[in-house]
């Protein structure tokens, strides 16, 4: 199975270094020197990790074959493939590959069906995922766990507590505003 694990940015330098967009918890797994990894698009790879190091909070990659600027930066924006075995985990219990989340049902604590997973999307503060409801519309549901308190491959379904609001349009709206008679000295119409 393929997951995507980095998405190159920028080229750095003028050495054939490029800036990577990480896109996987694992990065000293997958994108270790001598990992070899598949792109998209296609005609950009295969590629194999020469060195790595972190700048300024920053993964740079050095690519076998890439020794200048221009070559580093023709690869820009291209998605970086790594072959998985589809029955590994993660090394933490609480972590996911996107391919095990998928299709999942998303249900509420009580049981109430609220749609299935059609797809994950990778933010830089969060991931959501996009749910799609019986009557096909979509959702975006943060993948955070407050909201998401549960998942369950064995049952294959997303347990969620949502705030008001994010699955319907009846959001409960709190005034702060005292309704009652207005203080002295504050305006009043009628």
């Amino acid at each position: 199975m393929q997951l995507v694990v980095a998405r190159i940015g920028r080229a750095h330098g003028i050495k054939g270094e490029v800036t990577v967009e990480v896109r996987t918890d694992e990065p000293e797994l997958r994108l270790g020197p001598g990992a070899v990894l598949l792109t998209d698009p296609a005609s950009a790879g295969p590629l194999t990790i020469e060195s790595g190091k972190v700048h300024s909070g920053r993964l740079l990659l050095r690519f076998v074959g890439v020794r200048d600027r221009n070559a580093a930066e023709a690869l820009r924006n291209t998605l970086l493939i790594a072959e998985v075995d589809p029955t590994e985990m993660p090394e933490e219990e609480d972590e996911y590959y996107d391919h095990q989340l998928m299709d999942l049902d998303v249900v509420l604590a009580d049981g109430t069906e609220i749609g299935r997973i059609t797809e994950i999307s990778h933010l830089p503060s969060q991931d959501l995922f996009i749910v799609e409801r019986p009557d096909g519309t979509e959702l975006l549901i943060p993948f955070v766990s407050e909201i998401v308190t549960e998942i369950d491959l064995e049952e294959q379904r997303a347990v969620i507590d949502p705030p008001p609001g994010l699955i319907d349009d009846r959001a409960e709206i709190v005034s702060s505003r005292d309704d009652g008679p207005a203080e002295s000295g504050e305006e009043t119409t009628a």
